[in-house]
């Protein structure tokens, strides 16, 4: 009987190759099967070169808020892990980021082992960190809170405490007229496409008139 394989969920960071740690180098060069999100493929291109020709599965996981379309493909993505394991594979699943922040990847994890297989998470390097750095700037000192919101779902922005406002791009608009509003729009930067090709970096959220891209962050420091 072959013995079942392990899957990895690893982090490959914000987008410059180099910041993939030594784990997630190591496990790519170890592992049968690299799977990654279909679509713009972002995650396989950002660690591809690290696979070194290793065999690739895409799994379809539309971003969407069709919370029924969106586990069905969870499951489906899911099968097709399980399938590999079955055969005794040790599978590598790349994800943007960190695979414990609003990652593709946790939703696989869960099925996966609920399912009775091993599973395990390997950090990555979060999009919100990397763009701290593009800024020159802390996220939080001392005693300060930090909050970790995602942008697009029009939670209300806190009037208080540093924020990390994620996947901003869409909701520019309306998240600019709330830190308005809460008189921190002086406080917030935005870095679009951190670690990428076309990265930018705004310090003037006013100078901006229409929607970025996806990868988009806003960082709002008190006290910047």
């Amino acid at each position: 009987m072959t013995e079942k394989g392990k899957l990895y969920g690893v982090g490959v960071g914000p987008g410059d190759p180099e910041l993939l740690t030594l784990k997630a180098v190591r496990l790519l060069r170890e592992c049968d099967v690299v799977a990654a999100p279909d679509g713009e493929r972002t995650a396989y291109q950002i660690a591809r070169q690290f696979a070194d020709g290793k065999p690739v599965v895409f799994c379809s996981l539309p971003m969407t808020r069709d919370q029924a379309a969106a586990e069905a493909s969870q499951r489906a993505a899911a099968d097709t892990l399980c399938a590999l394991l079955d055969e005794g594979k040790m599978v590598v699943f790349l994800t943007l980021g960190d695979p414990a922040v609003y990652s593709t990847y946790w939703y696989l994890h869960r099925l996966v082992t609920a399912r009775g297989y091993a599973a395990e998470m390997t950090p990555g390097v979060p999009s919100f960190c990397a763009a701290a750095a593009a800024l020159g700037r802390a996220l939080c000192e001392g005693s300060e809170p930090l909050h970790i919101l995602p942008a697009s779902h029009g939670r209300p922005v806190p009037e208080s405490g540093n924020l990390v406002l994620m996947k901003a791009g869409k909701s520019l608009l309306q998240v600019r007229s709330q830190l308005e509003r809460a008189g921190r729009l002086s406080d917030a930067a935005l870095v679009e496409r951190c670690g990428m090709e076309g990265e930018r970096v705004v310090y003037d959220l006013s100078t901006l008139e229409e929607s970025t891209g996806y990868f988009s962050v806003i960082l709002v420091k008190e006290g910047k």
